[in-house]
This record gives structure tokens, sequence and C-alpha cells, in this order.
């Protein structure tokens, strides 16, 4: 009788705790077939009652987190020191890369706007992976895994972290809740202001993964409205170089699916 009563109480509890909005989500799912690209999206409300997820298998699968890792980079080397604030400037080399917004000076107020790769891989080399590792582990961020290259492992390396992973460091992101200096944490989340309504702030930013064996962009972030704070976490399949936009124009639809902005 006791082992029927544990058992009544546990299917309780799971049915309690279940929601429909956190099964396949049919709008979700139909942005994506009507801009003819798959991926994933999670996208949650700020007290947990709402979850909206398309594609729940890959949102539960690490993958490297590109350019988005740019959001912790930026705290790391603040915090080791290896630029003494984000208005330091490192000078450009002089070699012409990717984008000619990359191809000049550049301090981290200024590359991290522009994701400045070379930037980035400059401040890398300082750090080190053994720094890296140890923060990784602190931060709990993603499959906890610097390496093999210390100027790439978040673009083609070890370093992984899904959609579900994103959110929860995003979390933390809003709340200033990681283990770093408050001055940092509050001049990060100034870096990440992409949009400012009187109706909304819309915080975010993109990374593009075009050197592993499927390329795919992400799309991370948070919506703070009037009443709440929204978190979205989106990573599109890449199979050509206009499926990039899709990073921000499906995040951007279902947050107006789901009536978080108008």
């Amino acid at each position: 009788m006791s082992r029927m009563l544990v058992l009544f109480v546990t299917v309780c509890c799971m049915l309690s705790f279940a929601s429909p909005s956190m099964a396949e989500d049919s709008e979700l799912a139909a942005l994506f077939n009507a801009n003819k690209v798959e991926g994933t999206i999670v996208l949650t409300s700020e007290d947990g009652e709402h979850v909206f997820i398309h594609n729940d298998a890959r949102a539960q699968q690490q993958l490297v987190p590109a350019s988005t890792f740019k959001i912790l980079n930026t705290l790391i080397a603040l915090d080791e020191h290896v630029v003494a604030n984000e208005h330091e400037v490192i000078k450009w080399d002089g070699k012409k890369r990717g984008l000619p917004a990359w191809n000049k000076d550049h301090s981290i107020k200024t590359a991290f706007p522009v994701s400045c790769v070379w930037f980035y891989q400059e401040l890398a080399r300082r750090i080190g992976l053994k720094n890296y590792n140890r923060h990784l582990a602190e931060a709990h961020y993603g499959n906890q895994i610097a390496g093999p290259d210390v100027t790439d492992f978040w673009l083609v390396g070890n370093l992984g972290i899904s959609a579900i992973e994103q959110i929860s460091f995003l979390r933390a992101v809003k709340s200033q809740s990681l283990p770093y200096a408050q001055e940092n944490q509050k001049m990060l989340k100034q870096l990440l202001i992409l949009k400012k309504t009187p109706e909304y702030t819309l915080y975010g930013k993109t990374g593009w993964a075009n050197r592993v064996a499927q390329p795919h962009g992400w799309f991370v972030g948070f919506i703070e409205t009037k009443d709440t704070t929204w978190y979205f976490a989106t990573n599109v399949i890449i199979k050509k170089k206009s499926d990039a936009q899709y990073r921000k124009k499906i995040t951007l639809e279902a947050l107006k699916a789901k009536n978080i902005i108008s």
C-alpha cells in the first residue's frame, strides 16, 4: 500500500510541474518552417512559469558558443587584468581580417559590439587555458572545457553550451550574480543593449560558428519589459550565408508571437 502511495505522489508531482508550454511549441515550429531553416529556440519568463521550446533535442545539444562566449570572456579578461578596463586599447597589427570594422585599434568597448575576433584572441593569449578552465567551472558555463587551442576553443574547439544552458547563464548575467566585480557586470549589461524603447529594452549577442562540421548561428539574450523579463536562446543551422539573418529574425518573431513585444 505504501508503495502505491509513493507512486501516486510521484505522479502528482510530475503533473504539477509539467506545463503544456514546455512541450513542442507549434507557433515557434511554424516560424522555423516559414523561414525554411532548422534549429531551436528556448523562450522563458523570469519566474520560469512559462517556457516555450521548439526542437527540445537540439535545445539540449551542446554546441560551440562562437561569439556569444564574448559575454563571459569580457568578464574573464577584466578579472584577470589582461586589460586595465573596458577602455584600454590594443593596437591593430595591420592585417586585414573579416569585417572592415575589425581592421583598426580596439578596446572591449568597441570590439564587443562588432564581435572583433582578433581582439578577443589577443585577450585569450594573455589569459591562458589554465585560467579559462578555472573560470568556466566557477561560472558553470556549458561543459566547462577550454582547449585545445587557447585562441579558438569557443569557435572550433572543445567548449560547448546548449540553448538551455545559455538561458541559465543569461539569468546570472541579468541578475549580475556571476563571480565577478559588480562594476564589470554592470558595464557588460550596458554593452549588451541592442535596442531601447519606452516599452522594452532588448539585450543580446549573436554568434556564428562557420568553421565547424555543421555551421550554426546563435542569438541569445533577454528582454526587459515594463512587467517582467524574458530570456531567449536561438540556434539556427546555417547552410548558406543568408541563413544568418534568421537568428534575430526568428527570435523577434517569437517575441511577437507570444505577445511579449508588439
